[in-house]
């Protein structure tokens, strides 16, 4: 039974490894088929190539650029594009004054829109709000613009009584009342938006209601946090309905408890708060009570994606700065597929470096190093697969550096427990003891090592930023599945070649040959330490032996002496 234990728990390790790697197929499996998933990595931007954004600010005329806007703007759409899943994108500034984007392959709309926008967030009164105008629609449904007379310049803009807060229809002149009757939904320009303290016209994003909006008085930056998700009702039960959930500062908090305190007295349209977003009106709820802790949630026509688009814009923070798009182009891997087969061809001459060395130095025993190394890779490569199309990560040439550094530091370990194992051979155990008195002490030393490993890539990953990152990432992930596969498959394989005839017995060829590795034949399958210890154990003992008796002999002639000069002085007397 002693001797079965071992085996069984060898055939244990490996069933959960095989447990390990049909789920890994399977939830691959469950991506390709679902989320659009694919079977291979995606690449990163210098071997793959992608799309190139270049935003222009837009500042008023004789107006500049600070360098802490740029930073911050670059900043804040590095966080976007990260929010979208994108990995490995590249934002700069060009020229002191743009930023260029680079984000790998084909971008969709809703990350292209991340990019783009400003995300300028405003909380305004509503004073009025009717149907659109401006159109008419045809018997087949498509609306066509019908064309606008001027506003009269002679109509007074100035306001006969000074407005007392953001809900006074003082706000509301003549001159504004027919703009606001003149504006056109469809031609509706959210690059140039009134001033915030002053009313402003805008619609709602599909056009549906056009309004006249009182100055802003809840700033978009005084959130801390926005998430999405489905509303629910007071049971815990959700409706399907997706919406957006902001948190205030408290400054915000304040500023928010004083407008739904106010507004909630109000009827008609002057109940509502209109929210804002790059000079559109996303919703306008009507405000059911004053909300006092500082956590609004916004509904509306959402769905999940737009919900989250909307939720990472507004916890990332508005732009300091507003942008235009001044181009976007498709640019070419700037490394491109040769690099990629160059360092894929390093990695192979790596591998079958460390094969050679493997069966020079154990024989076939380095079979189980090149097999380990094989479980490693499918296990790796099946991993970075999954966070491709699970978290959007690309691999990128620094990668697959990370990638050809983990094959030796992986071999490493399977060094370190053969060695152990070798050296328990020397000392004369049997091979099965062997196996398992090395596993015990050289896993304390590959749990330290690969700890050590983990650390220094998970600092490398949170300081550093672009390919660097990648590096890292590989680095890391490829440290746990050494740990992983050393425990699992490389120490079980150990177990049972243990039982098998071909290594106990320690054949030449089989890597574990005690004769060759120093030790003595004792009988019947036992051997003694090491020719070495044992002559340097036999040499001590004669020269210990070789001092006693030279010892004794000397203790011998002076008692011989003693008596003589006794018998002389007997003579004498």
């Amino acid at each position: 039974m002693a001797k079965s234990s071992p085996v069984k728990k060898a055939w244990r390790s490996l069933t959960w490894l095989g447990v390990i790697i049909v789920g890994l197929i399977a939830l691959n499996a469950f991506g390709v088929f679902t989320q659009n998933g694919s079977w291979t990595p995606k690449l990163a931007l210098d071997l793959e190539g992608g799309t190139q954004i270049i935003l222009a600010p837009r500042v008023e005329s004789g107006a500049s650029v600070t360098s802490e806007q740029l930073t911050e703007a670059v900043g804040i759409i590095r966080q976007r594009v990260n929010s979208s899943g994108v990995s490995e994108a590249e934002v700069n500034t060009q020229g002191g004054r743009n930023i260029v984007v680079s984000i790998p392959g084909t971008p969709d709309d809703a990350t292209l829109e991340r990019i783009k926008s400003s995300a300028k967030l405003e909380f305004r009164a509503v004073l009025v709000a009717g149907q659109p105008s401006g159109q008419t629609v045809g018997a087949d449904g498509t609306a066509t613009p019908v064309p606008q007379a001027p506003v009269d310049p002679s109509l007074s803009t100035t306001p006969a009584v000074a407005p007392t807060n953001a809900s006074d229809l003082n706000y509301v002149t003549p001159a504004l009342q027919a703009e606001y009757d003149a504006f056109d939904c469809s031609k509706i320009n959210t690059t140039n938006v009134a001033p915030a303290d002053q009313p402003l016209i805008t619609c709602e994003t599909d056009g549906s209601v056009k309004y006249i909006l009182g100055p802003v008085e809840v700033d978009g930056s005084t959130i801390a946090n926005a998430t999405n998700g489905q509303v629910t009702t007071q049971n815990g039960a959700t409706t399907g309905e997706w919406a957006v959930n902001i948190v205030f500062n408290n400054d915000g908090t304040a500023k928010f408890a004083d407008v739904t305190t106010r507004l909630f007295d109000l009827t008609g349209v002057q109940n509502q708060f209109a929210i804002v977003l790059d000079g559109r009106v996303i919703s306008a709820p009507a405000t059911q009570g004053a909300i006092l802790d500082g956590k609004p949630q916004i509904t509306g026509s959402f769905d999940q994606d737009s919900s989250k688009a909307l939720a990472d814009q507004l916890k990332f923070g508005a732009l300091p700065i507003s942008f235009t798009v001044q181009s976007q182009d498709t640019i070419s891997a700037t490394l491109g597929s040769t690099q990629l087969v160059n360092g894929l061809i390093a990695g192979l001459i790596g591998l079958i470096l460390v094969v050679l060395y493997s069966l020079a130095q154990y024989r076939l025993l380095g079979l189980i190093t090149v097999a380990s190394l094989g479980v490693a890779a499918v296990i790796t490569y099946l991993l970075i697969t999954i966070l491709s199309w699970r978290e959007g990560y690309r691999l990128s040439l620094a990668g697959v550096a990370g990638l050809i550094v983990a094959i030796g530091i992986t071999a490493d370990s399977f060094i370190v427990y053969f060695e152990r194992v070798r050296d328990e051979l020397r000392d004369g155990r049997g091979l099965e003891s062997s196996v398992e008195a090395g596993w015990k002490r050289a896993f304390r030393t590959i749990v330290a090592s690969d700890v050590v490993n983990f650390l220094a890539a998970a600092v490398l990953f949170v300081l550093a930023v672009g390919n660097v990152r990648g590096f890292a990432l590989t680095l890391g992930l490829t440290t746990i599945v050494d740990l992983l596969v050393v425990s699992v498959f490389t120490h079980p394989m150990l177990q049972l070649v243990a039982q098998t005839k071909f290594f106990n017995e320690g054949h030449k060829l089989s890597g574990l040959d005690p004769r060759a590795l120093g030790a003595v034949y004792r009988g019947r399958a036992r051997f003694a330490p090491s020719a070495s210890v044992s002559a340097s154990k036999v040499s001590s003992s004669s020269k210990e032996a070789a001092k006693r008796q030279t010892i004794a002999e000397r203790k011998a002639s002076d008692l011989v002496s003693t008596s003589t000069e006794r018998s002389t002085n007997e003579k004498d007397s």
